[in-house]
């Protein structure tokens, strides 16, 4: 009869006490092995099985591969609302301190998942549901230009091999044309999500979300505002280079440029420049050989990644997902990844991104507690991203791993630079973009939206807004939907990519700018980042792992001195 009733003590924090009440130190123990065995090991298990199905519903764009994916995320996000084991879990986080640090941890990071799914299950699966919908649209979704279906990524290369400003214009158009289908789809999405973080105790999701990823919401905004103020001049002397290219490349004079007149149709990556574009170094190369390159690279500094391209999809295909991505399945080795290779910088670029997420993940320590195999934190996971991303466009990776001759490499090393720079400071202030938008669509999702982001555009990135324009181009956006208050990762990425990259100038006695570190065969580099990035996984919490693995606390430092801005 007692044991019968253990689930109705559990639900009101009590305990069942069989032989020893945990009051004491041996029982507390092991009220600890059983929440954590039990619990890690549904997590492991529900965890799978939604990777499996969103692998399924990436590759195939099938509706019915989304619906099968969207009940097993309900799944495990339900896991992970359990109001026995959440009430269990507060229990035994009161007495945290008398327990081993790993154990400590583990408890702590399953804490943050549990508090953000304290939510009625029907709330949760109308998220889900509601978020699923908005992506099958994004993977599945193709304009007519020109009376023929095309893919993002045709609608991309079309535009950048394309002068005339009207038909720039049509192509830019075509891109943002899926926003009008999602745009009132992300408002009522914002609502609903913006309702569950009320419910639990939040002002909005955004505050949520970013105090559910250990960041002070406050200190967030003014590191962003420091962000701003280091490269506002850079960005602004940068750009009107730019500009003055541009207005002689599409015959368009520099204060007439308009959104479609960049290349990227939310201007987040630089254009070619007029003395060198990064393509040229690709023309001529295999869609199969930007893949063997990134692997081989990888290989070459002692991170060998092999198995793990076998196990991904590199190409492009109806009914696909048009993006990329990569995804750890079990946490003990299949590590996937996902994209639509071409033989451009661009996808090197991505293919070296996403190879550098796979490689944290493969070389991670998996005699760790399950939810502690995971990289210390989403931004240190992307600076590694970010940072060997960046390679495939650096004179010294392309003479020793694309083949470029050293002549050709070095005449254009200058071009290079500064479209590195560009990069960096086009990527920044679009972040800053992205940040504050998104922060205002979760305080008041009923404010004109369309009236806001044009307002940050202008502000961030000094671009005009179509004249007569009001449509949802923000929603165009997927991250919105499938990473949402998660773009500030991506810039807190470029922060500790530059200070991985001064720590590795360091380790090499390079004296040059860290941009310009030589990798070719340096498997010190691939030790130093399985030793003090990968293998740690998530054991301490960001802010000390930087410390750890860096011997310095987390600033812009190192990121001013790569764009010339004043810290």
């Amino acid at each position: 009869m007692f044991k019968h009733y253990g689930w109705l003590f559990v639900l009101l924090g009590l305990t069942a006490c069989q032989g020893s009440c945990p009051g004491n130190g041996e029982g507390f123990v092991k009220r600890v092995e059983a929440f954590s065995s039990s619990y890690l090991a549904d997590l492991a298990r529900l965890e799978r099985a939604s990777n499996e199905a969103y692998w399924k519903a990436s590759n195939s764009g099938s509706e019915a591969d989304f619906d099968a994916f969207a009940k097993a995320n309900v799944a495990l996000l339900q896991l992970h609302s359990d109001k026995a084991r959440w009430a269990e879990l507060q229990h035994l986080l009161t007495r945290a301190a008398e327990l081993p640090a790993l154990q400590r941890r583990s408890l702590q990071v399953a804490e943050l998942a549990f508090r953000e799914n304290q939510l009625p299950p029907e709330l949760i699966e109308k998220m889900v549901n509601s978020s699923t919908e908005i992506e099958r649209i994004f993977n599945t979704y193709r304009v007519e230009l020109e009376g023929k279906k095309v893919s993002n990524n045709e609608l991309l290369e079309a535009l950048a091999q394309q002068k005339d400003s009207a038909r720039r214009q049509a192509i830019w158009l075509s891109l943002k044309e899926v926003g009008g289908q999602v745009g009132p789809k992300l408002v009522a999405l914002a609502k609903v999500r913006n309702e569950a973080a009320k419910q639990l105790g939040y002002a909005n999701f955004w505050e949520m979300r970013v105090r559910l990823q250990e960041y002070s919401p406050d200190a967030l905004v003014k590191l962003f505002e420091q962000l701003d103020q280091v490269s506002a001049k850079p960005f602004a002397e940068m750009k009107a280079r730019l500009d003055g290219e541009l207005a002689t490349r599409l015959g368009v004079p520099a204060d007439q440029l308009m959104p479609w007149h960049y290349d990227d149709p939310f201007f987040q990556a630089a254009p070619p420049s007029a003395a060198v574009d990064p393509d040229d170094f690709y023309k001529g190369k295999t869609r199969e050989q930007i893949v063997e390159t990134g692997a081989r690279f990888f290989a070459d500094i002692g991170l060998p990644v092999e198995d793990l391209v076998a196990r991904s999809d590199f190409y492009e295909r109806e009914g696909k997902d048009q993006h990329a991505f990569c995804m750890a399945m079990d946490r003990q080795g299949d590590v996937r990844m996902l994209l639509n290779v071409k033989p451009t910088a661009s996808w090197m670029d991505t293919m070296l991104h996403e190879t550098g997420h796979a490689a944290y993940y493969k070389f991670l320590d998996y005699s760790l507690p399950y939810n502690l195999r995971e990289s210390a934190h989403i931004f240190t996971t992307e600076a590694v991203a970010m940072m060997f991303g960046a390679l495939a466009r650096t004179p010294e990776w392309l003479k020793t791993y694309v083949g470029v001759p050293a002549q050709d490499a070095d005449a254009k090393a200058a071009a290079l630079k500064e479209q590195r720079l560009r990069e960096q400071l086009i990527f920044t202030r679009w972040t800053l973009v992205m940040f504050n938008f998104e922060r205002g669509l979760y305080e008041n999702p009923d404010q004109d939206l369309n009236t806001l982001w044009y307002q940050l555009v202008g502000r961030y990135q000094g671009l005009k807004k179509p004249e007569g324009r009001d449509a949802p181009d923000w929603a165009a956006k997927p991250h919105f939907t499938i990473a949402p208050v998660y773009y500030h990762n991506y810039m807190l990425g470029e922060l500790f990519a530059a200070r991985l990259r001064s720590s590795l100038a360091t380790l090499a006695g390079w004296t040059g700018p860290s941009a310009a570190l030589p990798w070719g065969g340096r498997k010190d580099f691939g030790q130093f980042l399985q030793d003090k990035v990968f293998r740690p996984g998530m054991t301490l919490p960001w802010a000390e792992f930087v410390k750890e693995a860096t011997g310095r606390e987390m600033d812009a430092s190192d990121y001013a001195k790569e764009v010339g801005g004043v810290l």
